[in-house]
């Protein structure tokens, strides 16, 4: 039996694939703790899992603010490379900062054989180095990794960030230990992932797809009631800006009255009325919908883009900020969807991208190409057992 320590940010889809894979350890006789700033997280945690919080004194007035991080996602309209350098020096550089103290305390009082660190809690490798602790990695996000060969100088950018926080917390030299050279897995199938030569530290178990707690309301019957092709189309929970309303008067223009039936993520709120072939809500049971589905439109964030295509349906996609672009240029590259430009399409490109990937058999075709290469991968098992493996190894 192994004692295992999930470093995660309060990002769920960050947390989510470690919830599975820590439920696999447990169920194999481990012990799993996870170190997060959110108390919420407990009521998510597998049985037997343990939540350790990051706490702090109430009158530190700099550790109160940099918690506030969070918000600035969602109240700041950045695109493209602006969003990265905004995500690093406005969001993860003061993050880890902010966590560094607390992962420290709570590895000495947890003692875990083995850590793992999501790769944008870089603070977490950075304290397990620092107490000798074996650490692996977690990546949710590939286009970090693939950055290092598409983008050169962003990723030299990254690291120089990385390294500079680093050195402030305590450790010589100028090379990044933020990825695990014992162990850095992931979450997507090789052949998603592209082409890269990589040292054998880095694994791929395919997507790790976690099922998700509590029931959401959702008028089924109408939806299954549905004859004509069902699509859903969404930009996800991170972005809540002025530019949402925009984007679904295109959808709106684009397939009202349409022989479709639309399901939309948004504030049913945002237009006084929506129309008839459409089903808006702000939470849905996504998972379990999407095998009914015909076809996704999406923002390119890698979660909604692997679960799409573990389904295999086709997909338009429509990248704003952060990795999407690159998820997006992978989705195309595959052959499973087209990509739109977010800030200068028409409600007539949306339309025709659409029914470009559902009657077009080769979108499916490849879709279920890449399913295929996600169940082969092996998902939550995998992972699990990689860390198992790197634990046996390292005793």
């Amino acid at each position: 039996m192994a004692k295992f320590a999930f470093i995660v940010p309060p990002l769920t889809g960050h947390i989510n694939p470690t919830l599975s894979i820590g439920a696999e350890l447990i169920s194999m006789g481990n012990q799993v703790a996870w170190i997060s700033l959110d108390e919420a997280l407990q009521e998510r945690l597998p049985e037997g899992g343990e939540l350790l919080v990051i706490r702090y004194e109430q009158d530190d007035q700099e550790k109160r603010a940099n918690a506030d991080y969070l918000d600035m996602i969602t109240k700041k309209n950045v695109y493209g490379i602006e969003s990265i350098k905004f995500l690093y020096e406005e969001v993860l550089v003061p993050l880890n900062r902010y966590m560094f103290d607390g992962i420290m305390q709570l590895l000495d009082a947890y003692g875990p054989d083995v850590v793992i660190n999501d790769h944008q809690v870089f603070a977490g490798a950075t304290a397990a180095y620092m107490k000798e602790i074996p650490y692996a990695t977690s990546v949710t996000a590939p286009a970090a990794i693939k950055m290092m060969e598409d983008l050169p100088k962003i990723h030299e950018w990254e690291a120089k960030q990385i390294v500079a926080l680093q050195q402030e917390l305590g450790i010589a030299g100028d090379k990044s230990i933020a990825c695990s050279e014992l162990l850095t897995m992931v979450f997507t199938s090789r052949e998603f992932f592209g082409e890269m030569t990589l040292p054998d530290c880095y694994q791929f178990p395919g997507p790790v797809i976690a099922g998700r707690s509590g029931s959401i309301a959702f008028d089924w019957d109408r939806f299954h009631a549905q004859s004509q092709p069902k699509i859903l189309v969404s930009i996800g929970t991170t972005f809540d800006h002025a530019f949402k309303k925009d984007f679904f008067a295109k959808v709106i223009e684009a397939f009202a009255g349409e022989p479709l039936f639309v399901v939309v993520v948004s504030d049913e709120n945002l237009f006084d009325e929506w129309p008839a072939n459409f089903l808006v809500q702000n939470r849905i049971p996504q998972l379990e919908m999407l095998p009914y589905l015909d076809g996704v439109v999406c923002h390119a964030g890698h979660n909604t883009v692997c679960e799409t295509l573990s389904n295999g349906l086709p997909l338009v996609v429509i990248p704003i900020a952060y990795d999407q672009s690159h998820v997006a240029g992978r989705v195309v590259h595959t052959g499973c969807g087209v990509r739109l430009n977010f800030n200068r399409f028409k409600a007539t490109h949306l339309k025709n991208a659409v029914t470009e990937i559902l009657t077009g058999p080769a979108y499916k075709q490849a879709s279920q190409r890449i399913k295929a290469s996600f169940e082969k991968a092996g998902g939550t098992r995998a992972a699990a057992h990689m860390l198992d493996n790197l634990h046996i190894k390292i005793s």
